[in-house]
């Protein structure tokens, strides 16, 4: 269960992804709620296809910053990840406690 009580601050969560070289951000949302507005430079990756995500080789030494809408789903993701070996996985929140500027449709990758 996802503990209200110590909620992650969102932007200050963005300012450690930026300043980590080589990290990666990644929104849990639906492609329907990416689409309706993302944080610039995060990729979509449903929770449910996080397996994928794992399958393509990426190192269990990347750091990965998560994000859904309030933090429950990333809270999730973020579990499942460090099961897999994941150990810089990182919460850092919702998407409604953002304060910055949000891109609207598909990134082109």
């Amino acid at each position: 269960m996802f503990d209200f009580s110590k909620r992650v601050n969102i932007n200050e969560g963005l300012a450690e992804y930026e300043a980590t070289k080589g990290a990666l951000l990644i929104d849990v949302r639906t492609s329907e709620e990416y689409e309706s507005g993302h944080i610039k430079g995060g990729k979509n990756i449903e929770t449910k296809l996080l397996p994928a995500f794992i399958a393509t080789g990426v190192e269990t030494e990347t750091p990965i910053f998560v994000y859904c809408a309030s933090g429950a789903r990333s809270n999730l993701a973020v579990k499942f990840l460090k099961r897999q070996g994941y150990t810089k996985a990182k919460n850092i929140g919702g998407i409604v406690d953002y304060s910055g500027k949000l891109e609207k449709g598909r990134d082109i990758c």
